[in-house]
């Protein structure tokens, strides 16, 4: 794997230690500017409607301007967004500062997906991809927790004064290591509109709303979830996390290295696998043992499915990616967005704190049958092209003398 995929991955454990970090931050941040944690709240909130807003907004921007350099762009608003929230003298300064962070997430990663694949062979794409994830993934093992008990204990000032200069990190590396990928030519942005145009990009979209938003239906109500059915402390949650993350390191490299294999395969087994656990999770939540060891399975399988769908995405977008491959990133927080809300609605309608890994399970469900109805689509146009190719009158071999 070449060097360059190491910048896109420090830039990604970048972005994902700023996305969930606040989230342990939300009492101290809370407490500082004198609102309320549902106030506060507004900065997950409002990070993840900049995500889905700025994904396509930031790429169409950016058709002008080579991927590297728009790479370079991304960095320095993530820089800049976390600078002003590390010094926001009130909360709605800080407010501002999380939604400019939270514009260089999608085409980040869109963008990023893009070059990836194309700095390797096509049979090591998904590869490349699930490496720039590994930033992503490792930034919940390490990223979140260290930025949590730094925050706690030093100040969340510094936490995001810190993740800052990982932006700064990311950006060198970029400048020194990312090659001048030249866009192709002839391709405009009518052409990366036009796939949306194609049935089985808008699919694949679908898929990762509903399969990625099954994953956070369980994970963004773990902490009440551990805390009032396993019995756990509310000191272990942060150590739950960690191992949500180890399985997200595990799922996003196995996802990848099989998805160059086996796409959809891949991706029925683990959406299935997801939907299954999910299902059990509201048994297996009553014991910490077992509890803890579906956390893990969650977080594997869930970003298991990271890789193939992206990878999904730039394969039907053919030609012209870079847009759709962004728009998914903001599908994968539309998924958050989604399933939280649902979850929320069960919990507030007296289900009980493990009803939301029911709608967690029907969604990874539905995102399953989606599999497998763009795989059939799929049969169904290559044989039908076929046909056609076969029926198509034969071209007469010239005379010979």
């Amino acid at each position: 794997m070449p060097l360059a995929l190491l910048a896109l991955a420090i830039g990604a454990f970048g972005i994902g230690t700023t996305e969930f970090v606040i989230m342990g931050l939300l009492p101290e941040v809370a407490g500082d500017f004198g609102v309320s944690i549902p106030t506060a709240g507004l900065l997950v909130t409002g990070y993840a409607l900049g995500v889905v807003i700025g994904a396509p907004l930031m790429t169409v921007l950016g058709t002008k301007v080579s991927r590297k350099r728009m790479l370079m762009v991304l960095m320095g608003l993530f820089i800049a967004g976390n600078l002003l929230s590390a010094v926001a003298p009130v909360f709605a300064v800080m407010l501002i500062g999380r939604v400019v962070a939270s514009l260089a997430h999608g085409a980040f990663f869109g963008i990023g997906s893009v070059v990836a694949a194309e700095l390797v062979a096509p049979q090591k794409k998904a590869g490349a991809i699930a490496m720039m994830f590994t930033g992503l993934t490792v930034a919940n093992v390490i990223g979140v927790p260290l930025g949590t008990l730094i925050g706690q204990q030093i100040g969340w000032r510094v936490t995001f004064g810190i993740v800052a200069v990982l932006g700064v990190i990311g950006l060198v590396g970029i400048v020194k290591l990312v090659p001048e990928v030249p866009r192709p030519e002839g391709v405009h942005l009518r052409h990366e509109l036009a796939a949306f145009k194609n049935a089985q990009v808008l699919l694949a979209m679908a898929m990762t709303v509903l399969g990625f938003g099954g994953v956070f239906a369980a994970i963004t109500y773990i902490a009440p979830m551990m805390t009032h059915v396993a019995g756990f402390a509310d000191g272990s949650v942060t150590w739950l996390l960690v191992l949500f993350g180890l399985g997200m390191v595990g799922g996003n490299l196995i996802g990848g290295k099989f998805a160059d294999r086996a796409l959809m395969p891949m991706l029925y087994v683990s959406l299935g696998a997801l939907a299954v656990v999910l299902a059990l999770f509201t048994l297996t939540a009553h014991n910490k043992i077992t509890a803890a060891v579906t956390i893990a399975l969650i977080g594997a399988l869930g970003f298991a499915t990271v890789p193939p769908l992206q990878k999904r995405v730039l394969d039907q977008a053919h030609g012209a990616p870079t847009l759709a491959s962004a728009v998914n990133i903001g599908a994968f927080n539309l998924g958050n967005a989604l399933s939280a809300w649902l979850g929320g609605m069960v919990i507030a309608a007296g289900f009980g704190y493990t009803a939301p890994n029911w709608i967690g399970a029907v969604l990874a469900a539905g995102a399953l049958l989606l599999a497998v109805l763009s795989a059939a689509l799929e049969r169904r146009g290559t044989r039908t092209g076929a046909a056609l190719t076969s029926d198509a009158p034969a071209i007469p071999e010239p005379a010979r003398h």
